[in-house]
């Protein structure tokens, strides 16, 4: 039986740092989009019409009942037969935004329901417009009592970076189970990227509590 080796690691400092950076580049870029897609479906809910809400409750289904595997392959592997061809990366990231944004605007949907009508009629009384009133009312409001959620959103969204591995992107996942394979050091790998993703789930709910707090004193 291999002993435990720590050297794998301290050996290996290069490719790990630049694994977490495409992992923290990769997991930005796709809240970012998912948080915009799933800010405008949300807003499209309150305005569009009936087939347009049908159209987009299909989007959000699809893509909350579909494991994010399973999109990753379609999108990656099979958008070049409908000539889509994404380099790894960008359909990483992509792909993490648009299985976010339906998340997202479940949750942007949930906190503009969450505002009192009444707070809204007299916004149109004061002659705002609808998107005056979203705006300036709803949105300020809505952001305090979504922030745990937005939160927890964002930290599944972290984790499953760890998926963009079996297109090849080199993130921290990829990298790491690369070195297991090639030092047969599965333990020290593993445990690092148990160690790295904890960390960042960690830093992430405290960030949330921090802007949930910051928040609340804003709207008081």
């Amino acid at each position: 039986m291999q002993s435990f080796d720590p050297t794998v690691i301290t050996h290996n400092l290069q490719p790990i740092a630049a694994g977490l950076a495409t992992t923290l580049g990769s997991w930005a870029a796709g809240v970012a989009i998912g948080l915009l897609i799933g800010f405008l479906i949300a807003v499209l809910q309150l305005f569009c019409g009936r087939w347009l809400r049908a159209a987009l409750r299909v989007y959000i289904e699809l893509l909350r009942g579909t494991p994010f595997l399973v999109q990753l392959f379609l999108l990656y592997y099979g958008g070049p037969s409908i000539g889509l061809t994404l380099e790894p990366m960008t359909a990483g990231i992509v792909g993490l935004g648009l299985y976010g944004s339906a998340y997202f605007a479940e949750a942007f949907r949930s906190g503009f329901q969450s505002v009192p009508k009444g707070h809204l009629e007299a916004a149109s009384c004061l002659g705002l417009t609808r998107w005056q009133a979203i705006v300036r009312i709803q949105a300020p409001q809505m952001l305090v009592l979504i922030v745990p959620a937005l939160t927890n959103l964002i930290i599944v969204l972290s984790k499953e970076t760890a998926v963009l591995s079996i297109v090849t992107v080199p993130e921290l996942t990829f990298v790491l189970t690369g070195i297991g394979s090639a030092t047969f050091a599965f333990v020290e790998t593993l445990l690092v990227l148990c160690v790295c993703y904890l960390a960042l789930v960690e830093l992430t709910s405290r960030a949330g509590m921090w802007a949930e707090a910051r928040l609340a004193r804003f709207m008081a």
